[in-house]
């Protein structure tokens, strides 16, 4: 379909049992009347809800006519008549599309008469006026609560932004956000962390404190970052948290959600992106993407997405007469088939699957002159993820009901370079450098560790909610996940390491969940709600040394037993609209991380469960996306219970304990301004003030010394621009810049982990000129070539050696992208 961005256009085919009378005309042209209610905003949020009241497929065949502002329908028509005022909001044409429904498509004589305008007159130059009351929906609410009336800091990011000059992973995410951090082990290996909760550089046994979702199904629940390419997106949302009583386990930091393009009933479309790329200091690289949609018949459409990336490499390696070692490649793909099962219900079918390979590690010598490694071995590693969902969707009356199912697969193997370093015999002993430097490498025989972590996850969550109307909304949900993760360790000669001791844990979590809100009075909501959580633990070691005495052996069978807890989340928010932009919100949220097995050295012992709780407040005035200037801050305190955490253990090993409880002061605030036509300034800082403030007793010489939490910097802020130019018919000029700096945090706990990081700027430019159907991009990233270290860490083994994990250097990238 010509001039059909697949990135940016979105089929939505829903139906309600909600508006009876639309319900019976049974097809997406039928002329009955009924009762349209269609929110002021996004046109795509208010085609969204028109869908599913009338049960019509209605296909948005620009991009840029998706987020343009609309105003408030409602009363009773058709669908058609409905979708005309939407079509002269944003300046469209209502074109019937077979017998499924309708396409919106833009207006062009119209879209140049707008564009005369706008020069003559700046002010004027808004495509579709920002009604009063004009809102954004939080799907990640799980019963789509407006912005305006969310009590929380959240950011919302267009997935057609996210893509700008070449679909990246996670990085991307965190380029536009300050709150967002990670650890930089390589892609498919990294810890994400938000709020200033983090735990640990490792990954280990310990949930994650960030929940990650693909739509509404748990993309992992122990395991690293999967790193999904964003291609095909539509949007991306990051709630901070904790997140307890709608998400549960592993969300005390926020969740991040990323929601991809649904399949298109009764549209063909396609599109293709790719890009080469130059490293300054190393190896080139190229990335290409594509997207097929295919209707298979009225009421069923497939949507495939398929991609490949290679990143060249930039560190040399002398001892091994290497260079540009440390080359990834990513293969992946996504397929979705959506089946419109009539009377309001949906059913999608999907999967996914993304392999990476890293030819080496990411890190290099602090103090060497060019990025390079002295490393005896190849420390390579590969990341492979699965996964299969079914998804039910549909309308009971006004009640609206899902159900998401899923299973997961996912593995990652690292290898470590474990040598023990020696000092050269032929040196002076004055001349000799400290053991653990990176040129003591001398004539040890090289040593490697091996890591295998192998993840199966099965969860579903079925929900229903009632939207809020008339002063009163819910959500009432139950979930189970099963997840079972063995973590298999080797060390030794690299090319026969022996088994060490390893551990499996398992758990079954069975969870019940509901939350209100009521609007107390006009401008003023109030929201609380509360989880039930059962949770049934497990575990062995692996590989473990013969117990020789008969108490031992019963200390461990104490150790691994089955055990059973139950956490109860409570949460509370109320918020208050002040002024007509303006509103103040309050909440109280609770978190927690089930406890596990750990390894210490040979042995395999327990860690408990922690628990943070939150109390918050913020301000907001106006929106991002609808009015010409927003800010958001919120200040919040959190109290932290048991941290789970990493540290080294006596063989040199990472291991986990509870190291005591902390607290967290956070800040953060996001502005941004639209001062001229076609430009948008916006901005974004963030301070965390964390303490570990009574360590446990068996750490607490390693934590008075270092009681900071580690992995996340005190200081974070980011600046962004976008600036867009109409060229006349429909080709744009688009360019985009941003500069974020990440100030100086810790490795992690205690002395040896207490390695320096951060204290770094990283920037790109990218601008794009074309039209939706065809474009030419040009982007560098980090403009100023800088080293940096995002990352002190390489191998646990020479931890205070110096390593660091440097920015990739300075990379031009030259990409085309085309739609049918």
């Amino acid at each position: 379909m010509r001039g059909c961005l697949v990135v940016g256009a979105l089929a939505l085919a829903a139906s309600a049992l909600g508006a009876p009378a639309l319900a019976k005309q049974g097809a997406g042209q039928g002329a009955g009347q009924g009762a349209v209610d269609l929110p002021a905003g996004r046109l795509g949020d208010a085609v969204l809800a028109l869908g599913r009241q009338s049960g019509t497929s209605i296909v948005v065949t620009d991009p840029l006519l998706w987020g343009r502002r609309v105003p408030a329908v409602r009363g009773r028509m058709t669908a058609r008549q409905a979708l005309e005022r939407l079509a002269i909001a944003v300046q469209a044409d209502v074109v019937a599309a077979g017998s499924v429904g309708w396409r919106l498509a833009p207006r062009k004589p119209v879209r140049r008469e707008v564009v005369r305008v706008a020069r003559a007159k700046p002010s004027a130059i808004v495509a579709a006026p920002a009604a009063d009351g004009a809102d954004i929906v939080v799907t990640g609410s799980k019963r789509e609560v407006r912005l305006r009336d969310f009590a929380g800091q959240v950011a919302l990011l267009d997935g057609v932004d996210l893509a700008l000059g070449g679909a990246g992973g996670t990085d991307a995410i965190l380029a536009r956000l300050a709150s967002v951090s990670s650890t930089h082990l390589g892609a498919g290996r990294n810890k994400l962390f938000i709020r200033g909760i983090a735990d640990s550089s490792f990954t280990g046994p310990t949930q994650t404190t960030v929940g990650q979702y693909l739509g509404d199904l748990r993309l992992s629940y122990n395991a690293p970052d999967p790193d999904l390419r964003l291609y095909d997106i539509a949007s991306v949302e990051v709630l901070e948290g904790p997140q307890g009583t709608l998400y549960g386990a592993g969300s005390l930091g926020g969740i991040i959600r990323t929601v991809p393009n649904a399949p298109e009933l009764g549209a063909v479309s396609a599109s293709i992106a790719g890009g080469l790329a130059a490293t300054w200091h190393g190896d080139p690289g190229g990335d290409l993407g594509a997207t097929l949609n295919v209707p298979l018949g009225e009421r069923t459409a497939l949507r495939v997405v398929g991609y490949g990336v290679s990143e060249g490499g930039y560190i040399d390696n002398p001892v091994l007469d290497r260079r540009d070692v440390n080359r990834t490649r990513i293969v992946g793909g996504r397929a979705t088939l959506r089946l419109d099962a009539g009377n309001g219900w949906s059913v999608d079918l999907g999967g996914i699957g993304q392999s990476t390979k890293g030819d080496d590690s990411q890190y290099a010598d602090r103090d060497a002159r060019r990025l390079t490694r002295s490393s005896a071995i190849v420390q390579g590693f590969d990341a492979d993820y699965a996964m299969g969902q079914v998804v039910v969707s549909g309308e009971i009356g006004a009640l609206k009901v899902r159900s998401s199912t899923g299973i997961v697969g996912q593995t990652l193997t690292e290898r470590y370079d474990a040598t023990v370093p020696t000092l050269d015999p032929t040196l002076p002993e004055s001349d000799s450098p400290a053991v653990g430097s990176p040129v003591t490498i001398g004539t040890g025989s090289p040593r490697v560790f091996a890591q295998r972590n192998a993840t199966t996850l099965i969860a579903n969550e079925t929900r229903v909610w009632r939207p809020m109307r008339n002063g009163f909304g819910w959500v009432v949900g139950g979930s189970f996940t099963h997840n079972r993760t063995r973590l298999s360790r080797s060390l030794g000669p690299v090319d026969a390491p022996a088994p060490v001791t390893g551990v499996t844990n398992s758990i079954d979590e069975a969870t019940l969940y509901g939350e209100g809100s009521v609007q107390l009075f006009r401008g003023l909501t109030a929201t609380a709600g509360a989880r039930v959580t059962r949770a049934s633990l497990d575990g062995t070691g692996d590989d473990v040394v013969p117990a020789r005495l008969e108490a031992v052996a019963l200390a461990r069978a104490r150790i691994t037993a089955d055990r059973i807890e139950t956490s109860v989340l409570p949460s509370a928010s109320v918020i208050a609209a002040v002024l007509p932009k303006v509103s103040v919100y309050g909440r109280y949220q609770q978190g927690f991380r089930p406890g596990g097995l750990a390894i210490e050295s040979d042995f395999v012992r327990r860690f408990e469960n922690d628990r943070v709780r939150t109390l918050e407040s913020g301000v907001r005035y106006g929106l991002a996306g609808v009015d010409r200037a927003y800010l958001t801050a919120s200040v919040s305190h959190t109290i932290w219970q048991d941290i789970q955490a990493d540290f080294i253990d006596a063989t040199g090993l990472p291991s986990t304990a509870n190291i005591g409880d902390g607290r967290i002061w956070t800040f953060s605030a996001t502005a941004g301004w639209k001062p001229v036509a076609g430009l948008t300034l916006d901005a974004g800082v963030t301070y965390n003030d964390s303490r570990v403030t009574e360590p446990s007793a068996a750490l607490y010489v390693a934590l008075v010394r270092m009681s900071q939490v580690p992995n996340i910097a005190r200081y974070a802020g980011r600046l962004g621009a976008d600036y867009r130019r109409d060229l006349g018919g429909d080709l744009e000029l688009r360019v985009y810049g941003w500069a974020r700096y990440v100030g100086r945090s810790r490795l992690g706990v205690g002395p040896v982990l207490g390695e320096e990081q951060g204290d770094y700027l990283d920037t790109a430019l990218t601008a794009r000129v074309g039209r939706p159907s065809l474009g030419l991009t040009i982007g560098v990233t980090n403009l100023t070539d800088s080293v940096g270290n995002r990352f002190a860490l390489g191998t646990p083994f020479q931890v205070g050696s110096g390593q660091i994990t440097p920015q990739r250097p300075r990379t031009l990238r030259i990409g085309l992208d085309a739609a049918f």
